[in-house]
């Protein structure tokens, strides 16, 4: 059996792949609090298809190919075949997918839609992963210990259920950070209990070469790339879409404007007339002429006196 190696550079690779499976899971929560408060199917459609990117894309798939970064294998160089390696960064997002139309549409997400579609979003989740671990090409055999490869299974179950149910409840900008870093701890441990369930064999000990494939550094900087400006879409779609305070103050503006303000209303008092003088306004010459409300007085003749 060869010796492997998880940690190459230390703890920035596992570090940055938690800070970005964090970063997916935050975008993916707010974009499902937004895809519960869509007016429309063609808004909860959008909301579902952003919050399966950030989560599925960022928050799993590319804290995965992130920390792989960090994996090596003495005595033979690493290759990953680009198909499967796109193929599992798709598993990852259609699994998530499925997991929120579950929850997300009909009239009640009750616990057997959450736990229906956390067994769903956790499959493939684990799929993805096992997937991405077949892109792999080096001179050696891998095989997995199948008690460890159910544990990182049932882990990505629990967390996929988890994250739904999240998905469906926190609002506060407090629980949304909390319940990410939850995330983000779920996904990774799901991805190192994985990474702990394999080992390699050398086939023969003299076969040298180079396998096919894309080196992780060649596939780094497109995958980069889309991360980022991905990332920096979600965040613009986020603050452009209006919140419910937005449409609540719009609906009260709404309510505020009469039909009819353009036309004058009536007061029930006669108009103010012209003033008689040009240099005194026709408000306070109208003032001047109407006597004061309530008042009374009586008038005596004495002339006879």
């Amino acid at each position: 059996m060869v010796e492997i190696h998880h940690f190459t550079h230390g703890w920035v690779t596992p570090g940055f792949s938690y800070a970005l499976s964090v970063l997916g899971s935050l975008l993916g929560l707010v974009c499902a609090i937004r895809l519960r408060n869509a007016q429309n199917t063609a808004g909860r459609v959008w909301w579902l298809s952003l919050a399966a990117v950030a989560i599925g894309g960022t928050g799993i798939w590319t804290m995965h190919f992130v920390a792989m970064m960090g994996f090596s294998v003495d005595g033979t160089p690493i290759r990953y075949d680009v198909g499967l390696t796109a193929a599992s960064a798709l598993i990852a997002v259609v699994s998530v997918t499925v997991g929120l139309s579950i929850v997300s549409f009909g009239n009640r997400a009750g616990s057997v839609r959450i736990i229906l579609g956390g067994l769903i979003s956790g499959l493939g989740v684990g799929a993805m992963h096992y997937t991405g671990m077949a892109a792999m090409r080096l001179n050696g055999h891998i095989e997995y210990g199948i008690g460890l490869v159910v544990v990182s299974m049932a882990i990505a179950v629990v967390a996929a259920t988890v994250a739904l149910w999240l998905a469906l409840t926190v609002r506060k900008a407090t629980a949304i950070v909390g319940a990410a870093l939850v995330m983000g701890v779920a996904v990774n441990g799901m991805h190192f209990t994985g990474m702990a369930a394999m080992s390699v064999h050398r086939v023969n000990a003299n076969a040298i070469g180079t396998p096919s494939g894309a080196t992780a550094s060649q596939m780094l900087i497109p995958i980069g790339v889309a991360v980022l400006f991905g990332a920096l879409g979600l965040a613009y779609a986020l603050m452009a879409a209006p919140t419910d305070e937005d449409r609540a103050a719009a609906a009260y503006l709404a309510s505020r404007r009469s039909p009819d303000s353009s036309v004058p209303q009536s007061t029930g008092r006669p108009a103010p007339q012209a003033s008689s003088r040009p240099d005194i306004p026709a408000s306070r010459e109208a003032g001047r002429q109407m006597p004061t409300i309530g008042a009374s007085w009586t008038y005596r003749d004495r002339s006879g006196r």
